[in-house]
């Protein structure tokens, strides 16, 4: 991305989650503030033989409660059911659910999410006594009736990725541009990047931008234990996810949801909304290295840091009148593996050289987990919040600093930034399994 000469402004004017630490924006923002952590035993299957057998669940939302109408949603996945929640609060917030005469057409739907947990129980404790259609072998080699795959199809069909998008479409009549992509951890913070610019483009006035997802099943978790990406700190699980600390052996798994709504400025204003605050820059790159390691350098991350910074027109080595530098806090992708959180490091360095180390930076991911898709967006309500409040949030578990990862991140305090002038700029870093960086730019809302 490059700067813009376009005058189109966006601007959030909603905002929902749906996480570990609970799902009402001001609630959940305490809890990150005082360093609450969402981790802990896994209950959804038995993981107990697992070498990392806790994550960071999240309730099932109760969609009755939060939608006018949850009849169409019955047979929702857990994704989808994330996904509307967090819809669902975003919109009222917005004060969309009036709709204002707002053209449908006009709002348009751009989700990040991965595929819901496999119908692993599908068959278990299923009475296969008597039955002869034998058709296939499936699930450790039982054989199951053809009619029994057909009864649990919607059930499989609900897992697929594009299925928040198609319900949420539904549920809030948004007609207009639909997009879902698949950029892995990078995925959330792609969809709100991508509907700021189908706005700009002028191809719709509101966009409904975020992402859901949850890997806390024993396909996802056995495949991250095979990866060696999960701390298996089975003994303190609360203490597992270190981010930036010498100690740290890998991150912790979260599931959630988090929603956007944005908008033009000129739209925002015309149905008398709030904006909470503009989306200044967005970048994008790819490492373009080995599919399963960090190109080394952080080349990717600083691309796609440096690309952001010039589309919101930043140079992020000026500073203020008093040394300030300009943008005041870094939400880092920090997920609290040894590769990711030295090269994140590397690339801030880079890119803000002796600006790096007066910019307070976090990670939220050692309280809520690694929400996987729906980090990113998570991670921007997390700066937008920091905007609003002139707080930042800790790294809960920093304890053992890690002499190459040397900048100032938040250490287990939050901390209040009201007296330096609080958060007028904040960044939310992204970086996706695969070598796919995402950046945002997010600052205060001047009219």
């Amino acid at each position: 991305m490059t700067q813009s000469s376009d005058p189109v402004r966006i601007v959030i004017t909603g905002m929902g989650w749906t996480t570990p630490l609970g799902d009402e924006i001001d609630a959940v923002w305490e809890r990150l503030l005082r360093a609450d952590s969402g981790v802990g035993p896994i209950d959804r299957f038995d993981a107990g033989a697992y070498s990392t057998n806790f994550a960071a669940q999240t309730p099932d939302p109760d969609l009755e409660a939060i939608l006018d109408d949850s009849a169409p949603h019955a047979h929702a996945g857990v994704n989808t059911r994330f996904a509307l929640a967090a819809a669902a609060r975003a919109w009222r917030q917005s004060g969309l659910d009036k709709r204002n005469g707002v053209n449908r057409r006009r709002i348009g739907v751009y989700l990040g999410s991965g595929e819901g947990p496999p119908d692993f129980d599908a068959f278990a404790g299923a009475n296969l006594a008597g039955w002869d259609d034998e058709k296939r072998a499936v699930d450790m080699g039982r054989w199951v009736k053809a009619a029994y795959e057909l009864m649990t199809a919607q059930r499989e069909l609900e897992q697929e990725p594009n299925m928040p998008l198609s319900h949420i479409a539904r549920a809030f009549g948004a007609g207009g541009p639909s997009y879902n992509c698949l950029t892995a951890c990078a995925a959330s913070t792609q969809a709100i990047g991508e509907a700021s610019e189908i706005i700009r483009l002028g191809e719709a006035d509101v966009m409904i931008a975020g992402g859901a997802h949850t890997m806390i099943h024993p396909l996802g978790v056995t495949g991250f234990i095979r990866l060696t990406a999960l701390s298996s700190r089975r003994d303190d699980p609360q203490g597992a996810c270190r981010p930036f600390s010498s100690s740290r052996d890998g991150f912790v798994m979260g599931e959630g949801a988090g929603m956007l709504i944005i908008e033009s400025l000129a739209h925002a204003k015309a149905r008398g909304a709030t904006p909470l605050a503009e989306i200044v820059g967005f970048g994008s790159s790819a490492d373009a290295f080995r599919i399963t390691d960090i190109q080394p350098d952080g080349e990717g991350a600083q691309a796609t840091m440096r690309a952001a910074l010039s589309q919101a027109g930043i140079d992020p080595l000026s500073t203020d009148d008093t040394g300030r530098p300009p943008v005041h806090y870094i939400s880092a992708h920090g997920t609290g593996t040894q590769e990711n959180d030295s090269i994140e490091t590397r690339g801030i360095r880079a890119v803000f050289q002796d600006n790096a180390p007066k910019i307070p930076v976090s990670s939220i991911k050692s309280m809520t987990g690694h929400l996987i898709a729906a980090a990113g967006v998570v991670e921007a309500i997390t700066c937008v919040q920091a905007i609003r409040t002139g707080f930042v949030p800790p790294t809960r578990n920093l304890t053992q600093p890690d002499p190459q990862c040397d900048l100032d991140y938040v250490p287990n305090e939050a901390r209040d930034l009201n007296s330096a002038g609080g958060v007028r700029v904040a960044i939310s870093n992204s970086f996706g399994f695969g070598g796919q960086n995402n950046t945002l730019v997010m600052k205060r809302f001047e009219d």
